[in-house]
């Protein structure tokens, strides 16, 4: 049986899955992006705001990893959870975990089709955006359930 440090870094890892939902959303919205700005070279500043959009859900994901491994003490402290608490820290990393796992990866293809809305108006990349940050608060709703979790471990 793993021991409670062991667990709450197991949930450390669960909640930076939220970064493999960054690395696939901006993948799909910079890949898509680059050849409507070497086609529109005006374009850059919106598609580049709308690929750093998926971004996001990494910084979630890591924010979690560090307030698990803070209160289990692997962090400024001497580490020192029980197996309970180790694994309510582990649990506690999938909800930021696998909401920004989904909410990065799909709100990039939102984001990809948005690129149409840039390529007729790069004025209207706010309209992209904002069907976009529709996506992102799943992922927010993810980290502020973690974060209760994690403060009453």
């Amino acid at each position: 049986m793993l021991d409670g440090t062991s667990l709450a870094l197991i949930g450390a890892g669960i909640s930076s899955l939220a970064g493999v939902g960054s690395l696939i959303g901006t993948y799909y919205i910079a890949g898509g992006g680059a050849g409507l700005v070497s086609e529109k070279p005006e374009s850059f500043g919106s598609v580049l705001l709308t690929s750093a959009l998926p971004s996001s859900q990494g910084i979630y994901g890591f924010l979690a990893s560090i307030l698990i491994l803070q209160q289990a003490g692997i962090i400024g402290g001497a580490a020192s959870v029980t197996t309970s608490e180790g694994m309510m820290l582990m649990l506690s990393g999938i909800p930021v975990g696998l909401l920004g796992l989904f909410s990065g990866a799909f709100q990039g293809k939102v984001l990809q089709s948005g690129l149409r809305i840039i390529a007729a108006n790069t004025g209207d990349a706010g309209k992209s955006v904002i069907l976009g940050v529709l996506l992102e608060s799943m992922a927010v709703f993810g980290l502020l359930l973690s974060i209760i979790i994690i403060s009453n471990v």
